[in-house]
């Protein structure tokens, strides 16, 4: 069933919150996820799923042709993927309005390139196809964020993630989406119309799932909010929102609400009607949807349209991340070497860490538990990395001490170096005994010998 479905990978470009991450070398598709570049795991998850047949939407030509390089080495005879370069910072449904006359399939499946889980995808298509759906999200349990251990400030500031929480209605069955909020609308009152509570009967509010970027559309929905609604710019903050809200509009006209001004100015909704709409919402079947729709009806022959806005929850076991952070991309880093080592695709050694074998280990060096050195890599004498991610070709002299960090390739770190809770991009060079605890270094910047940094971003600046 799945493979009837158009699958449309969003890659986006070099977003500004992941600066200095990312750079024009660097599009955010390819930020390193040990030591692999995140938008694979999407790819191999679409793959794993049968789903070989991509367009993957990129901002900028350059970020295009980067990640339209990579992909066609990587994936050569493994995956068939259509790269499509859209204009800069045009949001999400900018990038699908863009490649909108591409799109012919019945269904879309529409996945953030950003995205690792190990929830396959067919779920959320069996889901949106059995409530004959106009679209279907998938929900996972928020992440957790921080290090796992104490030991770096940052972790304190950790919790606060306006940016990332959803407000999110439920039908009591779980199966239909009442209601979402995102970003800063949550920081204001949130406004429940007396008229969708009258509709539903009840509704769970909930604030402990998060909208994972991955929905399934009908294609003729999402081409007609796209071309009516030309302002729209995200999926998440735009298209959704509004779909939930006419759904929620049909159901109250579709209770025959519109009878009941007869009887006064407030439109109060029939208990037997009321009753009917419960069991409605309650059901599955399609038909049932549409029959009570016609009992409605007020006798005039039309034929009122209804947006069916399902959900599916993964469940709590499964790993579901985004990378759309600096946090998020230390905490994804840490993760895949920790506990969600299965989506690696690495074998761990018997010390529950990954040691390529061409890398160099000085005399009573450590590298412990949930650690990742690559290809290449030297560490000089008496070093200690703990919980990190260490990229390929990178130089690190002796006494140096990596925490909780992600060094990406071909970095230098000279003598007495302390690294915690940091991520410094490839060709950095830290000379000796720098000091950094919760900083961004960004590609080939040079930090002077002795230098301490606590907080910082610290990178060229862009010309």
């Amino acid at each position: 069933m799945i493979m009837d479905f158009q699958v449309v990978v969003l890659a986006g470009g070099t977003s500004k919150k992941l600066i200095p991450l990312v750079s024009k070398e660097v599009p955010k598709a390819m930020l390193p996820v040990a030591n692999r570049p995140v938008l694979s795991y999407v790819l191999e998850l679409l793959e794993r799923s049968n789903l070989k047949d991509l367009i993957v939407v990129v901002e900028g030509e350059d970020a295009a042709l980067r990640v339209g390089g990579w992909i066609s080495g990587a994936y050569v005879d493994r995956l068939h993927v259509e790269v499509a370069a859209v204009p800069e910072d045009v949001g999400t449904a900018g990038a699908l309005r863009a490649i909108a006359h591409h799109l012919t399939a019945n269904d879309i499946l529409v996945v953030s390139g950003d995205l690792v889980c190990d929830v396959f995808p067919g779920a959320v298509a069996a889901a949106h196809r059995r409530y004959d759906a106009a679209v279907t999200t998938m929900l996972c349990s928020l992440p957790v964020s921080g290090p796992l251990e104490s030991g770096s400030s940052s972790g304190k500031d950790k919790t606060k993630k306006p940016g990332c929480c959803n407000i999110i209605g439920l039908d009591p069955t779980k199966q239909f989406l009442l209601y979402i909020a995102t970003g800063p609308e949550i920081e204001r009152d949130i406004p429940v119309q007396k008229s969708i509570l009258r509709a539903v009967g009840q509704m769970e509010i909930r604030a402990d799932l998060m909208d994972t970027h991955l929905y399934a559309f009908k294609r003729a929905v999402l081409q007609e909010v796209l071309e009516r609604k030309d302002t729209f710019q995200s999926l998440q903050q735009d298209v959704l929102p509004y779909l939930v809200r006419s759904q929620l509009r049909s159901e109250v006209l579709l209770n025959g609400a519109p009878h009941s001004e007869e009887n006064g100015h407030e439109k109060v909704v029939p208990r037997d009607n009321q009753e009917m709409l419960s069991q409605l919402v309650a059901k599955t079947t399609t038909p049932s949807f549409h029959e009570l729709h016609a009992m409605a009806a007020d006798g005039s022959g039309a034929v009122r349209r209804t947006h069916k806005c399902c959900v599916y929850i993964a469940s709590q076991d499964k790993y579901c991340a985004r990378l759309n952070s600096i946090q998020a991309f230390s905490d994804i880093n840490r993760d895949v070497i920790g506990e969600a080592s299965h989506l690696s695709g690495y074998s761990f050694s018997a010390q529950n860490n990954i040691i390529h074998p061409s890398a160099e280990l000085g005399s009573k060096t450590t590298v412990g538990q949930n650690c990742m050195l690559g290809e290449g890599s030297q560490l000089g004498d008496k070093c200690s990395v703990k919980r990190s991610v260490i990229g390929r070709h990178c130089r690190i002299g002796s006494n140096v001490k990596v925490v909780n960090s992600v060094v990406m390739n071909h970095v230098t770190i000279g003598d007495g170096c302390s690294i915690q809770g940091s991520v410094i991009c490839s060709n950095a060079q830290l000379q000796e005994r720098v000091v950094l605890k919760d900083c961004q270094v960004g590609a080939g910047f040079v930090i002077t010998a002795g230098s301490e940094y606590k907080g910082e971003f610290l990178a060229k600046k862009e010309r």
